[in-house]
């Protein structure tokens, strides 16, 4: 359902009294909740919740032929689905220009962040590596799809293992080993919306409707912290100044982020040892 023009306009008249249509502050995102093991044939699985936005990240493993230019790297794949379950916006049948762009923006968060040591997923140079494939699943759409598509990605990344292998290295369906991603960092999203003069972080979809730009803002987070890349999207441009000011709150929501991130995933993992 399209946002009427008369929620539009509260959602302008309480922002430039620095409020919002849930009371929360500008820079302040929904309640988060992650569960794992969503899927008991996945490498690895996440459900994230973000206020009322839902994405499941499946994580699974294939062996590949390595690109000529990394014979010694492993692969990595993004992919993401918009389906009228989610929202009454999507349809199905071909993937989307949002779903299209969704994947990219969190496979160039993860890739670009160097957070998987790529060497390790090599099984032999030249011949067989690791590809890891991420499926993204949108359960219920209200807003900021990116950010909670990439937690849910980093989520099941973080908790994930390898699959078992034959004597022939093909893989054993469904039977795992202990053994877990070579995770070096952790890579967080934080995109900001500008709606007339203000920003503001994680809206809601009426929120959403009415903003005229859009910069998402990739972190790494862990033994370095340090922005890795940017996506801006939407109409108006933007000065110097609130590209710098995006980037500083982004930092700032990105550091919470990953303490309420790692702190999760760190519980799990320590159940599993």
């Amino acid at each position: 359902m399209e946002t009427s023009e008369l929620t539009k306009q509260r959602i302008e008249e309480l922002l430039e009294k620095g409020k919002r249509l849930d009371d929360r502050g500008i820079n302040d995102f929904r309640d988060l909740e992650i569960e794992f093991e969503i899927s008991n044939k996945a490498e690895g699985s996440a459900l994230v919740k973000l206020g009322d936005t839902q994405v499941i990240a499946g994580i699974k493993m294939g062996i590949m032929t390595p690109f000529g230019d990394s014979p010694d790297e492993g692969v990595l794949m993004v992919g993401a689905e918009l389906s009228p379950l989610a929202s009454d916006r999507f349809e199905m049948g071909p993937p989307q220009i949002e779903s299209i762009e969704l994947a990219r923006i969190i496979d160039r968060g993860i890739r670009e962040s160097h957070c998987i040591d790529m060497k390790k997923l090599c099984i032999t140079p030249g011949e067989k590596v690791w590809c890891i494939y991420v499926d993204l699943y949108i359960l219920n759409a209200d807003g900021n799809l990116i950010d909670a598509g990439n937690l849910a990605a980093v989520a099941a990344l973080n908790t994930a293992v390898f699959p078992k292998l034959d004597e022939e290295n093909k893989i054993l369906f469904g039977e795992f080993t202990k053994e877990r991603f070579p995770m070096k960092s952790m890579p967080i999203t934080v995109t900001s919306y500008k709606i007339d003069s203000k920003f503001l972080i994680d809206p809601v979809q009426q929120e959403e409707d009415c903003a005229k730009a859009r910069v998402s803002v990739n972190m790494v987070f862990g033994e370095e912290e340090y922005i890795h890349a940017m996506q801006k999207a939407g109409v108006e441009a933007l000065t110097e100044e609130q590209i710098v000011e995006v980037m500083e709150e982004s930092s700032k929501q990105g550091r919470k982020l990953y303490n309420a991130v790692q702190a999760i995933v760190n519980k799990y993992n320590g159940s599993k040892k």
